[in-house]
């Protein structure tokens, strides 16, 4: 028998798959348990409903589907019976989550990803590396999760009220949304970010698509230098540079101003225009231009139909980036930019510190679900430059 086809061996029940689940069943009951004021009991319920679970998954329902619909049934019910239609959902999740957890044990799935010959260390590892990144990826994802259902808030608090928990209809409200819409500090906010974020992003495409391409030469001295420098904006830290431009901007008159705002913004953009771009040419083929040039294109019409076609997806990805950075940014604004170019992050700024709007919550809403749409064009714009450089299949 090949090693690829070897046959898992099944772990031991009582030595294994039930010590792990009553683990996982401390650990939920412990979180249930907090929720309502009851720690101890939660944790010794949870283990012995995780223990139970596991053992009767295992040895009377080899049936995943039915095995994982029945608990998620059974705690389903459970939770409704504590905590109305709230514990009805959490008990769902949580009997759907332990029960794929039981058979994910007791079939030696868990060894399904690493070679047969691995020791029991290299699959500990193996698994604890998947499971540190998925705590990475939910610590990250976390302050959104929270954020999107607190913006239905029907009352103006920043935390869960007992009807949110309860999920009832009477918690929740579109009100910090028609805020947001009607309010005119908010929509002028808007308007000032519409207006300066996509010249700053015109801008920062320019300056820095042609830095790359310049600085993609071998022969122009001291690139390495004048790429150090022009990327310094993404490292020096966002409030040197903007008691810099402070400064700067103060002496030739452009502090307070909107191309002031524009222009800072730019500097800032600039910097992930380059880096795209130059990962981009990094996959270039020189002979394009050179074949052009001996047809007799210039390096005007050399550059438009034959390099921006190829490097337009890392180009594109810039552009967004650059956007995102001039719609976000707030500490640049408050030193350059005046009552006048109050921007949208400005303007969430003061309601955090002023006058504690919970509209902000909506507007955070709102723009994550915007950054959502540009990093997934990014994306796309990502697959699509590596089919053009034969790097991935079409």
């Amino acid at each position: 028998m090949s090693i690829a086809h070897a046959e898992i061996p099944t772990p031991s029940l009582t030595g294994f798959t039930l010590p792990i689940m009553a683990a996982a069943g401390a650990f939920t009951g412990y979180i249930v348990g907090t929720a309502h004021g009851t720690q101890v009991t939660g944790v010794i319920g949870g283990v012995v409903i995780a223990v139970a679970l596991g053992y009767v998954l295992a040895q009377f329902i080899p049936d995943r589907r039915i095995g994982r619909l029945g608990a998620a049934i059974l705690a389903g019910i459970a939770g409704m019976a504590f905590a109305g239609f709230s514990g009805l959902i959490a008990g769902v999740l949580i009997g759907l989550i332990l029960s794929w957890f039981a058979y994910w044990l007791s079939s030696g799935d868990y060894r399904a990803s690493v070679p047969t010959y691995a020791t029991a260390g290299d699959v500990l590892w193996h698994n604890s590396f998947k499971f540190i990144c998925g705590l990475i990826f939910f610590f990250l994802i976390a302050p959104i999760v929270v954020v999107l259902p607190l913006s239905f808030n029907a009352q103006d608090f920043f935390t869960f009220t007992p009807e949110m928990l309860a999920l009832d209809p009477e918690g929740y409200s579109l009100k910090h949304y028609r805020d947001f819409f009607t309010n005119s500090d908010w929509q002028g906010a808007l308007l000032n970010s519409v207006r300066i974020a996509p010249v700053a992003t015109l801008l920062s495409v320019s300056f820095g698509t042609l830095a790359a391409i310049g600085l993609s030469q071998s022969h122009v001295p001291f690139r390495r230098a004048i790429m150090a420098i022009l990327i310094s904006p993404m490292i020096v830290p966002l409030i040197i540079s903007a008691a810099g431009m402070y400064f700067f901007y103060s002496r030739i008159g452009l502090q307070g101003t909107y191309w002031g705002v524009v222009l800072a913004h730019a500097a800032l953009g600039i910097p992930f225009v380059i880096i795209t771009v130059t990962a981009t040419l990094v996959g270039f083929d020189r002979s394009l231009t050179r074949a052009a040039a001996n047809m007799g294109a210039g390096p005007i019409r050399t550059f438009f139909k034959v390099q921006m076609p190829l490097i337009l997806p890392g180009v594109i990805s810039g552009a967004l980036f650059a956007f995102i950075t001039s719609f976000d940014e707030v500490v640049v604004v408050l030193f350059v930019g005046s009552a006048g170019q109050k921007t949208l992050p400005w303007q969430m700024f003061i309601g955090l510190r002023e006058q504690i709007s919970p509209t902000i919550l909506a507007v955070a809403a709102i723009l994550v679900a915007f950054s959502i749409g540009l990093l997934t064009a990014v994306e796309l714009l990502r697959r699509r430059s590596e089919r053009l450089r034969g790097m991935s299949p079409s």
